[in-house]
């Protein structure tokens, strides 16, 4: 990872932190500190897209995942919270990017659209899984985490793909002189894989790293933020762990008398298995939460 894509991400950090927020490119280059044709040149090759249609995806994936999960949030309010400043620009890019208005979305829980995109996922073994999914009743619990200081890759896919991310975290903590052994790993995922196709989900494995440790060339640092989560342990083998994370978000937690927060959930590694040679895990997943207003 060069210096460019670090100041790049720094400014993902930034946009990530608050999407309701009106960013500007000029704003964004000033956190990576380039000019603004130069940052957005460089973030168009980092990421893939241009700054605007990063930003109206971002901020459209998250309204979807806040009709489907916070039922009782009105469509002005999850507009608002996810960075649209009238209803009616909302409505139209909403419609332009799902193929139905904000209200029938919720209507139709997703309808046939996560369908679609479930169909859309190229590995068999995981639609299955996704689709037959019968699992137990979840144990969640909540709890009231402090924010954890993390050095990161980004990665875009849910699938083992995600295992090149883990090696090249890996390979800078050798590198570095951090010993890898005994350190807090967590993965965060910013996408809801029923909503967005497993290829283009946005992931980043994370390394937990003392108070006094600043970025370097090749690493950034990012803070895992802290607040109210709900939290449910898991194990199992690798394609496991997506079924249960469609469980706790689209069954529990709209039933849960709570709705989401806008930052991202993430699993508490205690058997990775993107570095497990047999490929299993045991973890902690945590999805933030705050209690739904009457």
């Amino acid at each position: 990872m060069n210096t460019s894509n670090n100041r790049i991400n720094q400014s993902l950090y930034a946009l990530h932190k608050d999407i309701a927020h009106s960013w500007t490119a000029a704003e964004l280059a000033g956190v990576a500190a380039y000019s603004v044709f130069h940052f957005q040149r460089l973030f168009k090759q980092t990421t893939g897209e241009n700054l605007n249609d990063y930003l109206r995806r971002v901020r459209l994936e998250a309204a979807a995942n806040a009709l489907l999960f916070s039922p009782h949030m009105q469509v002005q309010d999850v507009a608002l919270r996810c960075g649209f400043q009238s209803v009616s620009s909302f409505s139209q890019r909403f419609k332009s990017q799902f193929g139905v208005a904000p209200g029938h979305w919720r209507e139709q829980q997703g309808g046939g659209y996560l369908e679609e995109v479930n169909d859309q996922h190229n590995n068999i073994e995981l639609i299955a899984k996704l689709r037959n999914y019968q699992g137990e009743e979840l144990d969640v619990s909540l709890c009231q985490l402090q924010p954890k200081r993390v050095a990161y890759v980004r990665h875009t896919g849910y699938d083992r793909s995600i295992k090149l991310a883990w090696h090249q975290l890996q390979q800078w903590c050798e590198n570095s002189g951090i010993s890898w052994q005994g350190q807090n790993s967590y993965g965060l995922f910013h996408s809801n894989p029923d909503i967005v196709p497993i290829g283009q989900c946005k992931y980043v494995a994370c390394i937990g790293i003392p108070d006094d440790f600043y970025a370097t060339k090749g690493i950034n640092v990012l803070a895992i933020p802290g607040g109210l989560y709900a939290k449910v342990y898991a194990q199992g083998v690798l394609g496991d762990f997506l079924p249960i994370h469609h469980q706790m978000l689209h069954d529990w937690l709209p039933r849960s008398g709570y709705e989401s927060r806008l930052t991202p959930c993430f699993a508490h590694y205690q058997k990775n298995q993107f570095i497990d040679p047999d490929e299993q895990f045991e973890l902690d997943f945590y999805v933030p939460v705050l209690a739904r207003l009457a």
